[in-house]
């Protein structure tokens, strides 16, 4: 059973950054996407981005374009999402999610939480404004 820690969340000022972690200490690890999601009270769980593992592909939710960028580190099995200018809207639990099945090969799938396998516990981001 694969597991998923996130970190680095926390309570921020509207414009700053916060930079969240997710990281495995399953090896070998073996996983095809990777997906950062939020939920904000009484709202619907939202895809906010994801990487491909394979090359370094991303993915991102347009609300998030040019504020965050997801990136990866291989060699320690750790997804990053680094958030710029946060609004007090982004204010959410975080989640990092693995497909490591390959269900989200499909272009319209990504976004789909339902196709991650593999899910973290979350992490609070709390913007004020």
């Amino acid at each position: 059973q694969v597991q998923l820690v996130e970190s680095g969340g926390g309570l921020v000022q509207a414009g700053g950054s916060l930079r969240l972690s997710c990281t495995t200490s399953e090896r070998p690890f073996s996983v095809y996407l990777m997906g950062w999601f939020r939920q904000a009270p009484g709202k619907e769980r939202e895809f906010v981005s994801a990487i491909r593992w394979r090359d370094g592909t991303t993915y991102y939710a347009d609300s998030v374009k040019g504020r965050f960028t997801i990136s990866r580190d291989n060699g320690k099995n750790t997804v990053f999402l680094q958030m710029n200018s946060l609004r007090p809207e982004d204010t959410a639990v975080y989640y990092c999610a693995a497909d490591t099945v390959g269900h989200t090969i499909a272009a319209n799938t990504r976004t789909v939480g339902g196709l991650y396998d593999h899910w973290g516990p979350g992490t609070q981001v709390s913007v004020s404004s």
